[in-house]
């Protein structure tokens, strides 16, 4: 009898409060759950995506946010960010790799969802609505990286 080894897939869930604080605890776990399984080769890049994207979730929500983090039986790890607003930012909204328009230097903000082009070799967005008292409104913005 031939034994199956289950490729190396793992998941990790976080609930984050409305908390300036949140984007310091979402990279702190993400930094120890990278290097407990190996992964410290894509720390610095998802840390940093992790940061912005649970900044601007504080920033442009009033409600708590979800991280979960997924590493894929190919290698690659998909990070998911759920928050209760249900507008998809640039560059969620378009399909993967396309060019996100460039920053004026003089605006006071728009530079951090650029660095998902940068360093995600995918990502997209889905809007679950505004249904009121429905839990799963808001939307669900995710990315991926190799490595």
């Amino acid at each position: 009898m031939r034994t199956v080894t289950p490729p190396d897939t793992w998941a990790y869930g976080l609930r984050l409060p409305h908390d300036p604080r949140a984007a310091r605890v979402a990279r702190t776990t993400v930094r120890s759950v990278l290097a407990s399984h190996g992964r410290v080769g894509i720390v610095d890049a998802v840390e940093l995506l992790i940061s912005e994207m649970v900044t601007n979730t504080y920033l442009h929500t009033d409600g708590p946010a979800s991280l979960r983090l997924t590493a894929l039986a190919d290698g690659r790890l998909r990070v998911g960010v759920w928050d209760s607003h249900p507008r998809i930012p640039a560059p969620f909204e378009r399909p993967p790799h396309d060019h996100v328009p460039i920053v004026p230097p003089d605006a006071d903000g728009g530079r951090g969802l650029c660095l998902v082009q940068e360093y995600a070799d995918c990502w997209g967005g889905v809007s679950l609505g505004d249904g009121g008292l429905d839990r799963r409104a808001g939307k669900l913005l995710w990315f991926e990286v190799s490595g």
